[in-house]
């Protein structure tokens, strides 16, 4: 067929209006809706020989691997800190029409000697919230900053005062994550400065098994919301280990049958509740060590998908196991 001047036209307009089409089918996520918003996940994206102590961070290549594989399933991501590995995401996710919203984290310390850092988090946290409003949907200030168990703990006024300055500079809503026990026992005062309450619930760090595990997460869940009445509570973290090590668990409580037992049972209330639920996490990291910390993600680090992925994500199964044995 002969492309005419009118023909050429036209297509160009087709294209306008399909790529229009496109950004306007994608709405950012609404964590303070009374519906469920959809599914969430945490994300980090360092692969082995990655460190975000040593600011060594993934490509932006890598990361767009990573959406790709999350947008088929998920609909909100959470980020821990404002740094370079937020800012690639973010630019990705642009760049590229990702149809994920994302929770932005900024990552503060309470030592004195990080004052700087927390400067440095709180400004690009600002930035990125403003010039990324299409896609970040709430920023997190922040992350078990107040319980007393956190080797970066701050003070209630410091929190405050970062909170604060946060709210004052961007337009989306504005919260803290931290443990749920100090949400029940001493979070109303800080919760008074923020748009929704981010809890953390872990029953796997408390000893107990899978069979009562909802059980605990529920219960948890509902501490909260009895001590915080007024306020929207959303659970920033809650997920289950495929392989522990240690005692601080029931025996061999890390196990990739558990997770995705878990997994289901979380995100089946978390629909059926409307209560926003961010799984943690997306990839296993290796930086955190070859223990427990290393092995929360649904996905190994090769990006092949664990026994609870593997029916969603049948082109990423395994060769072989994604998790260490506990007789190796």
């Amino acid at each position: 067929m002969k492309t005419t001047p009118l023909t050429m036209f036209i297509l160009i307009i087709f294209s306008f209006a399909s790529l229009e089409c496109s950004a306007q089918s994608f709405k950012k996520a609404n964590l303070l809706s009374a519906t469920w918003p959809g599914y969430a996940i945490c994300y980090s994206g360092y692969r082995n020989g990655q460190d975000p102590r040593e600011q060594t961070y993934p490509t932006q290549e890598q990361i767009l691997e990573d959406l790709k594989i999350l947008e088929k399933h998920w609909q909100i991501i959470r980020t821990y800190g404002s740094d370079q590995h937020s800012r690639d995401v973010l630019e990705v996710i642009r760049r590229e029409n990702i149809h994920l919203s994302v929770m932005l984290g900024i990552w503060l310390n309470g030592d004195s000697s990080k004052v700087a850092e927390n400067e440095a988090q709180i400004n690009t946290g600002i930035e990125l919230a403003n010039q990324y409003s299409d896609i970040v949907c709430a920023v997190n200030v922040g992350n078990e900053i107040m319980i007393y168990w956190s080797d970066h703990r701050m003070s209630e006024e410091q929190a405050i005062q970062y909170v604060r300055r946060v709210k004052k500079a961007v337009t989306v809503p504005v919260t803290v994550a931290d443990d749920f026990a100090f949400w029940r026992e001493h979070g109303r005062t800080l919760a008074n400065e923020l748009d929704f309450v981010a809890m953390h619930t872990y029953p796997i760090w408390g000893g107990r098994d899978i069979d009562n595990a909802m059980a605990v997460t529920i219960e948890h869940y509902e501490s909260v919301k009895n001590a915080l009445p007024d306020k929207k509570i959303i659970i920033s973290e809650a997920g289950w280990a495929t392989y522990t090590v240690g005692k601080l668990h029931a025996p061999r409580a890390g196990d990739e049958s558990k997770q995705k037992r878990y997994f289901n049972e979380l995100m089946t209330w978390s629909k059926q509740n409307n209560v926003p639920v961010f799984f943690f996490e997306a990839f296993d990291e290796p930086w955190k060590g070859s223990g427990t910390e290393g092995h929360w993600g649904v996905f190994s680090v090769d990006r092949k998908a664990k026994p609870v992925m593997q029916g969603l994500y049948p082109a990423l199964m395994p060769d072989g196991p994604t998790s260490p044995g506990y007789d190796e």
